[in-house]
């Protein structure tokens, strides 16, 4: 298997991992609000410092896609791009609702392999940029963004499978759904060391991007705010 440096910034996280076959061989992450502009460049470098000390050679930079943080993803994908031209290798998106549902299918005990996952990210208010997924990462419900209300999911949830809801934006939802089919996972952040699957997948089938011109998923455009004004 290739050894590919994957970065996740679509979040408040910011990490990065070295893997190989299936392995994670080093990594730095933090936790603890958006810094990506100050750690992601030593957080790459030790990853790039460890491969160079076991003479690893990388052969992919694996990059999360979004949905997410607008400024995280750009943050992210250029550095990713820069990394990819620099070592001459190819570039490799990563789904972030997709990455969630991963770490949701390695982590989460007693699994049956009839269960929806159901990821959702933070957006404004009661909107989520969210999608539907089965065992096989097969879409059930598009990407869309979505203003959450008591009939959202209502096809899905119908199905009778359980439902896994997942991600920062899953608290909404706890006050609208109550089905006993219905179960919130708390806890799920895109991370880097949950890209493996994912991104050796990708390398396998050499799906990679057009580094030059890809562009992050932010399903919507960015709508910026215009700032209160402070009283006197």
């Amino acid at each position: 298997m290739a050894v590919i440096l994957n970065i996740e910034t679509s979040a408040a996280a910011t990490s990065v991992a070295l893997t190989a076959e299936g392995m994670v061989l080093a990594h730095q992450e933090d936790m603890d609000g958006r810094n990506q502009a100050v750690l992601l460049s030593d957080f790459i470098k030790y990853c790039l410092d460890f491969a160079a000390e076991k003479e690893l050679k990388i052969e992919a930079v694996a990059v999360s896609m979004g949905p997410g943080s607008y400024t995280g993803l750009r943050i992210g994908l250029s550095e990713a791009k820069g990394l990819a031209y620099a070592l001459d290798v190819p570039l490799i998106g990563i789904d972030t609702l997709k990455l969630m549902a991963c770490q949701v299918m390695f982590t989460h005990e007693s699994l049956t392999g009839d269960e929806i996952f159901v990821p959702m990210v933070d957006a404004r208010r009661m909107e989520v940029y969210t999608c539907a997924y089965d065992f096989s990462l097969e879409p059930l419900m598009n990407k869309t963004p979505l203003i959450l209300d008591g009939e959202s999911y209502a096809d899905i949830i119908g199905r009778g499978c359980k439902v896994l809801f997942f991600g920062d934006g899953s608290s909404k939802a706890k006050k609208l759904f109550f089905a006993p089919n219905v179960e919130f996972v708390d806890g799920i952040t895109p991370l880097a060391i949950d890209m493996i699957a994912l991104s050796e997948q990708a390398y396998a089938r050499r799906d990679f991007l057009d580094t030059a011109y890809c562009t992050p998923d932010y399903i919507k455009d960015f709508q910026a705010t215009k700032p209160k004004e402070r009283l006197a």
